[in-house]
């Protein structure tokens, strides 16, 4: 079935209710790990309808913001997922308590209730309004960001295609691009504000309602963290600022003095080469016909995957009006569709967020092998580590995409997963934060940010309306979205850069070890699933030096471009 082709139909409270409740009284009559079972997969069958449904809606939603019917059922959802939540909930607070349970885990494996568990710990009818109205402040923030229409040079962008410019070879026009896109944030701060205000309030309100102090120990849970803490994230943060941030500033510094850059400004620092950026070639139809290639060549099991994603039309990428913003994977086990959404503008992005996005895409494919939803979903950085792994793992087939700018892309690529860790522990540090002190002011917070600036990026000159203010987390949507997710990315990023190294030696053996931790899916935690592959330590301030040495030992050893 192809995309376009799947059938809306509104799936209601009233109608998952009852159903719920068939389900415990039938638990309840179990007598004996088969019978469990056999309402364990009714459940399954149950949360899959649920979860598919709400991702068409947000799929179909984010591809027209202005679509009136899902537009409707996107404020519908927000209102009722709390809802929907608490009858799932109600069905596993019983499932935790089955004297079948052993018989459970012996079939599913014992993550899945591990992973429950934690889900349980996120829920409590006394938040459910809270949740409520957390869904539509994050929908507000995603509609106001799509809404931006914004005149730059004769031509109305939105704020995706207005990224093109600001790695135009014209710093004139890189600067006047940032400058507007600055203006059009500035005339909209009030509202970034006001949102974000009202969210870190109703987090910390939920998280208190809880039983915590804060919104941490909540937001965490809510990640799926199960075997790391914010004690181990913290460390991973001062490893960045140890082993990383000394070699983010030295290719920063190489890259003004190539550029013919004095400092390194906001409207300089996307802009890597003084010829240019490596740009994809080809038209949107020969990229995919590119990517289908890459894919088969890659390993048989990426050749049925892009086959099957090509059939279903599984596919969203071309920035236009009314489109939201981003880039994302969802999956509706459904139908066994992942949906992969973007945003093309003419960038190398274009490239790296297919490659990336299909990651993910291939490992919720992998992942329908596995009977139970619940084995299916691994944790987010598990997550982030099959897609940012894909991105280099397709290194061998860049030529197709770049033809002779390849060797600027991968250059630049790799350099770029080096100075992206800063940013990313940034995110998370500043987030930590504002939810440790949830009152401070939005001046306050803005002062926070420029702290962590001169921390984890020196190299930048902020000297800019709007982004000097310390006002650029405005325009991370995780921050407001999905709160605490973006160490998800760095410890994927390390682990990305560990496949990189591996590929460097034996691009079969890197193969081998990244199908393994994707084919085992959501059946282990993160740890777990790193030792299994062979990958190593994520949050070890060694990998990270090793990692950081061996790239900067490649592209040293790289022919200098200009």
């Amino acid at each position: 079935m192809k995309f376009s082709e799947i059938p809306y139909q509104r799936l209601t409270v009233e109608q998952v209710a009852p159903q719920v409740e068939q389900l415990i009284a039938a638990l309840d009559a179990a007598t004996n790990g088969c019978e469990a079972c056999e309402v364990y997969e009714r459940y399954n069958a149950l949360v899959v309808q649920v979860e598919s449904t709400v991702a068409l809606v947000y799929i179909r939603n984010h591809l027209d913001t202005t679509d009136a019917l899902y537009a409707a059922e996107q404020d519908y959802y927000d209102e009722q997922i709390p809802r929907l939540t608490e009858l799932l909930h109600g069905f596993a607070t019983k499932l935790m308590l089955t004297p079948h349970l052993k018989a459970l885990e012996d079939k599913y494996g014992e993550q899945a209730f591990r992973r429950t568990a934690i889900e349980l710990r996120t829920f409590s009818p006394a938040i459910l309004e809270d949740m409520q109205e957390e869904n539509r402040l994050e929908t507000q923030y995603t509609k106001l960001l799509a809404s931006a229409q914004i005149d730059f040079d004769g031509g109305v962008y939105t704020l995706a295609q207005l990224a093109a410019f600001h790695v135009h070879a014209d710093r004139d026009v890189r600067k006047r691009s940032m400058e507007t896109k600055a203006a059009w944030f500035e005339s909209h701060k009030a509202e970034f504000d006001e949102l974000y205000d009202k969210l870190v309030a109703l987090r910390t309100q939920m998280g208190r309602k809880m039983g915590y102090d804060n919104y941490l120990p909540l937001g965490y849970d809510r990640r799926a963290r199960d075997c790391y803490g914010p004690a181990e994230v913290a460390k991973f943060r001062a490893a960045v600022v140890e082993h990383i941030v000394p070699v983010a500033h030295r290719l920063k510094r190489e890259q003004a003095a190539r550029i013919g850059a004095d400092a390194l400004t906001l409207f300089d620092d996307g802009f890597l080469y003084k010829s240019g950026n490596a740009a994809p070639i080809g038209t949107p139809e020969e990229i995919f016909a590119n990517g289908k290639k890459m894919y088969h060549e890659l390993s048989d099991e990426t050749g049925r995957f892009i086959d099957d994603m090509l059939d279903m039309d599984a596919f969203d990428v071309l920035a236009r009006q009314n489109k939201a913003g981003g880039g994302f994977c969802y999956s509706m086990s459904a139908y066994n569709l992942p949906f992969i959404f973007a945003n093309f503008n003419g960038t190398s992005d274009d490239i790296e967020t297919l490659t990336h996005e299909a990651g993910h895409a291939f490992a919720a494919w992998e992942a329908y092998k596995y009977p139970a939803e619940a084995q299916r979903n691994p944790t987010y950085d598990a997550a982030e580590t099959h897609s940012m792994s894909m991105e280099f793992l397709t290194w061998p087939w860049m030529e197709l995409f770049y033809g002779g700018q390849t060797d600027k892309f991968k250059q630049s690529h790799l350099a770029g997963a080096l100075t992206f860790l800063p940013y990313g522990v940034m995110v998370d540090h500043f987030q930590h934060i504002v939810y440790e002190n949830p009152s401070l002011s939005p001046q306050q917070r803005c002062d926070e940010w420029k702290k962590l600036e001169a921390i984890y990026r020196p190299w930048l000159d902020y000297d800019m309306p709007f982004y000097g203010e310390g006002r650029r987390w405005m325009g991370q949507g995780h921050i407001y979205t999905d709160p605490l997710y973006y160490i998800d990315y760095c410890f994927a990023q390390a682990n990305a850069l560990s496949v990189w190294a591996l590929a460097q030696q034996d691009a079969a053996d890197a193969w081998r070890r990244y199908y393994g931790f994707v084919s085992l899916a959501g059946t282990k935690n993160f740890v777990d699933l790193n030792h299994a592959a062979g990958l190593g330590d994520p949050f070890s301030a060694e990998t990270l030096k090793r990692v950081a040495t061996e790239a900067l030992a490649w592209l040293d050893e790289q022919p200098k471009l200009d």
